[in-house]
């Protein structure tokens, strides 16, 4: 990640603000509202259906501009209550792990697609002013179900711009890869493996993109404060081997191929090849422009450098690529 998104990412767009976060209880959810109690925003609100993480995080975070709502993004007169006065939706909220999605594909859909369009109405009937998006690399020509969902939401997101009309509300996207040490990554797998003396890896030559949870929320706060409705928001990940981040998790302890999971990708990709025409470069952040002028309120001027026409963004080229002693500073920071 380079240096200048955390430079340039503030906390000034919460100012005076009323913030929801959904799946405000997760790894990112939970990181975020707590960067956001440390702004100067009006109100946070956290949006989740586990009753058990909110008595956790209530009890955590006392501060008395935390709102807490249990319900679950596929009931939209929740979301509807939850929504009202509400200015700014952070929606991390998603069904995420792969072989789960995939044994579960209806619910996965209910959750990522169909949650995504209860929000989208939600907000839209509500008023609110901008709504942003988590979403991944494996939503890029998505090889299994999960990354199907993200691209269906990522589409239904972007297109909802186009429906908002008079309306103010405008909607965006940011993508990135793995979080390192997020419940998620495989980066808590090793640590347990770790202690039971032998790791299990899918592939040696396997290489991801890495982001931490800092970089994560610099992102977004950056996306709010650029979006004009429909872009896509992707930051400069380092990446690394599969290799290499087991000998940084577990060095020496002895590991096991098992080979590559259906649904899962050698190498992932953050940008693809019908993208790039429509990519430019920031400077801190590269953005993915809509294809389509949704509302003449918006300028429809893209800024930044356009990248060049045989960019590959994926995780065996982009640099910079980390070495163990990389690797090993980068789990410090997120231990």
């Amino acid at each position: 990640m380079t240096a200048s998104l955390t430079t340039t990412a503030s906390t000034a767009i919460l100012d005076g603000r009323s913030v929801l976060v959904t799946g405000g209880t997760g790894s990112f959810g939970r990181a975020f509202v707590e960067r956001a109690l440390a702004s100067r925003a009006r109100k946070v609100i956290v949006f989740s259906r586990d009753e058990q993480k909110h008595y956790a995080l209530e009890r955590q975070l006392a501060d008395r501009r935390l709102r807490f709502f249990v319900g679950d993004i596929r009931d939209r007169d929740r979301l509807q209550v939850a929504l009202r006065d509400v200015d700014l939706v952070v929606h991390a909220a998603a069904m995420k792990h792969d072989p789960i999605c995939e044994y579960n594909p209806f619910e996965a859909v209910q959750t990522n697609v169909h949650g995504a369009r209860n929000l989208i109405e939600a907000a839209m009937s509500c008023g609110v002013h901008r709504v942003i998006a988590l979403s991944t690399d494996k939503a890029v020509s998505p090889a299994n179900l999960y990354g199907a969902t993200k691209l269906c939401m990522e589409k239904l997101l972007i297109a909802a711009n186009a429906y908002a009309g008079d309306r103010t509300t405008r909607f965006s996207v940011v993508r990135y890869g793995n979080v390192m040490g997020s419940a998620g990554s495989v980066v808590p797998l090793f640590r347990a493996q770790k202690n039971r003396g032998q790791l299990t890896i899918t592939d040696a030559r396997m290489t991801r993109f890495w982001i931490e949870m800092s970089d994560a929320i610099a992102l977004v706060l950056r996306g709010l404060q650029l979006m004009t409705g429909g872009e896509i928001f992707i930051p400069k990940l380092p990446t690394t081997d599969i290799e290499t981040l087991a000998e940084a998790v577990a060095p020496g302890v002895p590991r096991t191929t098992v080979g590559i999971r259906p649904g899962e990708k050698l190498h992932e990709t953050l940008i693809s090849t019908e993208e790039i025409r429509r990519t430019s470069d920031l400077g801190d952040v590269l953005v993915i422009w809509p294809e389509y002028q949704f509302h003449t309120t918006l300028t429809g001027v893209r800024a930044g450098t356009p990248v060049p026409e045989d960019f590959v963004y994926s995780s065996d080229r982009a640099e910079p690529r980390l070495d163990l002693a990389a690797t090993r500073a980068m789990l410090e920071r997120v231990a």
